[in-house]
């Protein structure tokens, strides 16, 4: 596939033209037949003594602007699906390598002007030229290589009888064929000569060519195959299942490969040496289905890298593997992250590489009868674990479960941690849907973290992709279309082309018995092996074979993919009939319906209108559509949130893009935050689960298209898969602490015994429709809420009737309010909000307290509540603006300190604070409200 001339190349050779030629008659066929056959150029680097992959290319030059490509990459067309490029000159100074650095091999790809296509080996891998120095170096010419990092016979099955290899060296040497039955010819060669061997007898044969010029010897091997060599036929054993079966002794294991149609399968892997033989020749079952082979004399404990290569060419990993090893990625990977990871066996194979381990250590949980909590009352928080931790490792995240115990969560929902490409990745890219991805650590350490979770009554939720796969996935190599770089017609596991509008990836066909089999082995295994508590299902819309144009006719009801969701949900109940299914399903409202029947749980995206409202703007500002009533549901299975990894935050649109007005600007960070609060009350006090993104509950204001160099959607938001930065210390700032306590406080709420059952399924009435907007959810005559707020920039007023005469508490204010029962006007400032209960959860004796005026010409305030316990807020009436300071004195007048300085316009304000300001010692001590024309001191208990 890929020739060049000298045969030699050197890395300082000024007088060197390289001359190279690539066929797309062969490997992935991805340029065959391409016109215009002149808009085709190379994309080339080196690999370098500082290189640590074979991805690690250096000094690479490529045609940045696929609208521009450059010209001097440009390559020649020389007919018949042929292409040359040539590097004049010394190889060092066209890469521009200094001179301490070894050029080992050229990496190179020839592609379209576009990017669209791209010629490469068979199996899409990058093609590579070694680069040589004056020491002693042999060749195979024939068979001819394929040009991989690791070369391979590009035939690796000869005919039985007479073959002739021809070998090339680059001194004159005494080179020897050992031809691997039993014939060795050893010949004086000046620059290339031919043997010739006779086969005799099919079977697998390990060929070495060694050369020697009397100082200095070289030697490459390979790996024939003549005649027809197939796997022996032989039943399945029985109580063997796809994957790899342990033997209870933990000495041995029986390997089963799934592959309809495939010849012969053999075994490589540390055991071997890495080298195929009769004696790992894998049985074939009858009907031509599975390979399998059972593997003894295994020592217990001990990490076993293995391969299956597939009719004598292809090797892939077990597509039921729980561990792989991973060329490309897993040298990133510390030592502090995953400690002692199994070294990946560098020059004995390509590809990822699967490990079994018999007798592996068992985990030892704890917790094994776990109570999950009721799904109509979870309150979800999603996590990207590289983006929330700096340390992006499951024993850093356990250590940080006293935070979401303080935040009142009762849930927390992975984002994909199976092994997925790179390392830096959402994860909604994976490839292999037993092993956990190694970057966040070992597999025990997530167990360790999920059994804790549990000990402190957190259920976790996996985010999980049945839609498709990219790049390595074992599923999707087995049979691929090398030319079309897709999914072969036979796949028994994906489509050709997704017959639907829309997609990522490789696309699985749902209707096809082995991915049925294949993803109710993927879901069974999480929730037995690693106890997790239920799955965020991923673009379930996508999971149909209906055909579709467009998102309206994909989004419409479909019965075929409802039924494959409950199939899948039935495998889940087979082993955990309490376990979650949440869906991103986002189709026909009939459709979702019928699946929060079914007892599904359904993502309810209401970023848009949360966002809308915090910004203070009235268009799409309605939060009606997070109420599963209102959508015709019966059942509160609707997961609403305002924000999540695919949403904007919503922090960041106030502060950029907030209305305003004189003296009233959402743009000023405080008051943004403060529409945090807002947004909070009217979200998590709609009964039925709730989700909340991370770092939401600190008003996170960083894009999710944020690049270093600024925060905003620049590039379309191009970079949203990016790293952000992760902001710890927002949690030591007071403003952001008071939006952490509201949602702290309103998920208390959630599950105070009072009120646990009107969060599950209690009446609702609401009015979302206005700038002022209000809630009233009652459970029987004995709990009830209501909640209102003023989502304008401006004061508003508006009636309200609460549910029963009499004493209402302010559930953050812990005041109290006392209702007529019938239509009473309450007016807010912008921003204000108030949840009132009717019963008196906080259980604090409260005096009611004045209201603060609008207007006036004297100093007013008031605290609240009064004795203090944690947060409390000061509200004030400032005649006229300027600085303002709030100091804290003792019993004697002593200033104890500044709770804050700041400068206020003339009006009422509101200042939160908690009580991490305040002296530890309970007592009595007063605040004082002091500007440059009055002070006011009022009294204070602590307790």
């Amino acid at each position: 596939m890929l020739t060049y001339t000298p045969l030699f190349p050197a890395e300082n050779d000024a007088a060197q033209n390289l001359v190279i030629t690539v066929d797309a008659n062969k490997g992935n066929k991805g340029l065959l037949n391409y016109t215009p056959n002149n808009d085709v150029y190379v994309h080339l680097g080196v690999i370098t003594n500082l290189s640590t992959t074979a991805n690690d290319w250096k000094y690479v030059k490529f045609s940045q602007n696929f609208n521009q490509p450059n010209a001097s990459l440009q390559a020649t067309y020389i007919g018949n699906n042929k292409w040359t490029f040539t590097i004049n000159g010394s190889l060092k100074s066209y890469f521009g390598v200094p001179a301490a650095e070894t050029i080992r091999k050229i990496a190179i790809l020839f592609r379209t002007g576009n990017g669209s296509k791209k010629q490469a080996n068979a199996d899409n891998s990058d093609m590579y030229i070694p680069v040589y120095n004056a020491d002693l170096a042999v060749q195979l010419l024939e068979p001819a290589m394929q040009p991989l990092f690791n070369p391979q016979p590009e035939t690796q099955t000869i005919p039985v009888g007479a073959y002739t290899f021809k070998v090339a060296v680059n001194k004159p040497s005494s080179v020897t064929l050992n031809a691997g039955n039993g014939t060795v010819q050893t010949l004086s060669v000046t620059n290339e000569q031919t043997f010739t061997v006779n086969y005799v007898t099919a079977g697998l044969y390990q060929v070495q060519v060694t050369a020697n010029d009397g100082t200095q010897t070289a030697t490459t091997n390979l790996q024939l195959t003549v005649g027809s060599v197939t796997s022996p036929v032989a039943d399945l054993p029985a109580g063997v299942k796809d994957g790899i079966n342990y033997d209870a002794s933990g000495t041995a294991a029986t390997l089963v490969l799934h592959a309809p149609g495939k010849n012969i399968v053999s075994l490589i892997g540390d055991f071997n040496n890495w080298t195929p033989s009769n004696n790992y020749i894998m049985n074939k079952t009858p009907d031509g289905k599975k390979f399998w082979l059972r593997l003894e004399g295994l020592t217990a404990g001990t990490e076993y890298g293995f391969q299956y290569q597939v009719d004598n060419a292809l090797k892939i990993a077990d597509p039921y593997a729980e561990k792989i090893l991973d060329p490309n990625n897993d040298g990133f990977i510390s030592a502090t992250t995953y400690p002692n990871l199994k070294a990946y066996p560098t020059g004995k194979t390509t590809g990822m590489v699967s490990v079994l381990q018999p007798g592996a250590p068992a985990y030892n949980w704890s917790v094994t009868n776990f109570s999950r909590p009721d799904k109509r009352g979870l309150v979800i928080y999603e996590v990207l674990v590289r983006d929330f931790i700096a340390n992006h490792d499951w024993k850093t995240l356990s250590d940080t479960l006293s935070y979401f115990k303080r935040l009142g969560i009762n849930a927390i929902e992975l984002m994909p941690v199976n092994e997925f490409e790179g390392n830096l990745s959402w994860g909604y890219n994976g490839f292999q849907y037993f092993a956990p991805d190694k970057y966040y650590g070992p597999a025990n350490q997530l167990k360790a973290f999920i059994d804790k979770c549990h000990q402190n009554g957190i259920a976790v939720i996996m985010d999980m992709v049945l839609n498709h796969t990219y790049g390595p996935s074992p599923l999707a190599q087995l049979y691929w279309d090398a030319a079309n770089n897709r999914p072969a017609s036979n796949n028994p596991w994906y489509n050709t082309v997704q017959p639907h509008a829309f997609g990522f990836g490789e696309d699985f066909n749902h209707e096809s018995a082995d991915t049925k089999y294949f993803f109710g082995r993927v879901l069974q295994h999480w929730l037995t092996e690693y106890k997790i508590d239920g799955y965020r299902l991923d673009f379930t819309k996508g999971l149909t074979q209906k055909v579709s144009t467009s998102d309206a006719d994909m989004s419409a009801y479909d019965a075929s993919r409802v039924a494959i969701l409950n199939g899948y949900a039935n495998a889940v109940k087979a082993v955990a009939p309490d376990a979650y299914m949440i869906l991103e399903h986002l189709t026909a409202n009939t459709e979702e319906k019928q699946l929060a029947d079914n007892g599904f749980l359904l993502w309810g995206n209401l970023n848009d209108s949360y966002m809308q409202a915090a910004m203070g703007y009235r268009d799409r500002w309605n939060f009606d559509w997070g109420i599963h009533s209102v959508r015709g549901w019966t059942q509160p299975h609707l997961v609403t949130y305002m924000e999540s990894h695919d949403e904007e935050r919503v922090t960041y649109k106030s502060i950029k893009y907030g209305n305003a007005v004189s003296g009233y600007s959402i743009k000023d960070t405080a008051t943004a935050l403060k529409r945090m609060e807002l947004d909070a009350a009217f979200l998590l006090t709609i009964p039925g689960p709730k989700m909340i993104w991370q770092f939401g509950e600190l008003g996170y204001d960083f894009s999710r298209c944020y690049l270093s160099s600024n925060n905003d959607e620049s590039g379309n938001c191009d970079k949203k898969l990016d790293p952000k930065p992760i902001r710890w210390d927002y949690k030591n700032e007071p403003r952001r602490q008071s939006v952490y306590n509201i949602y702290s406080g309103l998920n208390a709420l959630r599950f105070h015994a009072w009120y646990k059952e009107l969060f599950q399924s209690g009446t609702i009435t609401q009015n979302f429709s206005d700038a002022f907007k209000w809630l009233k959810v009652a459970s029987g005559d004995t709990s009830m809420l209501v909640v209102v707020g003023n989502f304008d920039v401006t004061t508003t007023s508006s009636t309200v009737t609460f549910p029963t005469a009499g004493t209402w508490y302010d559930y953050f204010g812990n005041t109290t309010f006392t209702s007529t029962g019938t239509a009473q006007t309450i007016s807010l400032q912008p921003g204000e909000y108030h949840v009132y209960v009717n019963r008196n959860v906080n259980n604090i004796s409260v005096t009611p307290v004045v209201n603060i005026p609008t207007s006036g010409t004297t100093l007013e305030a008031k605290v609240f509540p009064n004795p203090v316990h944690t947060n409390y807020v000061v509200e004030l009436y400032v005649p006229q603006s300027g600085t303002t300071s709030i100091d804290l004195l003792n019993l004697s007048g002593q200033q104890l300190g500044t709770l804050q300085q700041k400068f206020l316009i003339k009006g009422k304000h509101q200042l939160s604070f908690n009580r991490s300001g305040l002296p530890a010692a309970s007592g009595t001590y007063y605040i004082r409200i002091y500007t440059s024309a009055a002070q006011k001191i009022i009294p204070i208990t602590l307790q």
